[in-house]
């Protein structure tokens, strides 16, 4: 199919596209929403601007769409920016989040879309796994017992897995951060012609969360 494929440019959404690749997909544009909350039930808020370097990292379209941010009116935002593609799908990143996949299936259904999912209810400790051994991943917000201020910047890996299942166990922290505990970004992944390097970020710390604001990247040539 072509696939219009919705990133906020954390592990969900660009692991599915590399999946939609490696199954024969072709991906034509992104779609990024940019919610004016940051309580939006649908859309990621940090970072967004990283989106636009992925984009020419992967030297795929991007369509930046901007959205009130609030519960269900969000969702004509949404149905917006894919009026402006012509495709027959859409990606999506989606692995638990019942209110997620239930209107992004909705809006499709109303365009006449297919849904391309993926990571649905596949076991978030495989899914972790597969991710790291192909992606650049980064924590770049925590909101969780358990994961304080060290793991902000900390790549998902065989350790950090590891110490993931201890906090699911201790605190039930779901693996994959599907309750919000966390949020990632993607510095690099198979379908990238170049990779994302970091040159200047901020921590911003509050209460028990807080967040790894990048400040300045760049895109440089893959070893």
């Amino acid at each position: 199919m072509k696939l219009a494929a919705l990133i906020s440019g954390g592990k969900d959404s660009i692991f599915a596209i590399h999946k939609a690749f490696e199954e024969g997909h072709e991906v034509t544009h992104l779609i990024n929403i940019i919610p004016a909350r940051d309580d939006s039930y649908m859309y990621h808020s940090i970072n967004l601007h990283m989106v636009e370097l992925i984009s020419a990292a992967c030297e795929i379209p991007l369509i930046q769409q901007q959205s009130s941010g609030i519960k269900e009116l969000e969702l004509d935002d949404l149905t917006l920016a894919l009026k402006k593609v012509d495709v027959e799908g859409v990606s999506v990143g989606a692995i638990e989040s019942q209110y997620q996949a239930s209107r992004v299936q909705k809006i499709c259904d109303s365009l006449g879309l297919k849904v391309y999912a993926p990571l649905w209810h596949r076991d978030p400790e495989e899914l972790l796994n597969e991710m790291a051994k192909v992606l650049d991943i980064r924590i770049v917000r925590v909101a969780a017992d358990g994961l304080d201020k060290s793991w902000l910047g900390r790549p998902i890996n065989v350790n950090s897995i590891e110490n993931l299942k201890a906090l699911n166990r201790r605190y039930m922290v779901h693996m994959a951060g599907e309750g919000g505990e966390y949020e990632t970004l993607v510095l690099d992944a198979p379908f990238f012609k170049k990779r994302i390097e970091i040159i200047k970020s901020q921590i911003e710390w509050e209460g028990d969360s807080g967040s790894l604001n990048i400040l300045e990247a760049k895109l440089v040539d893959k070893s």
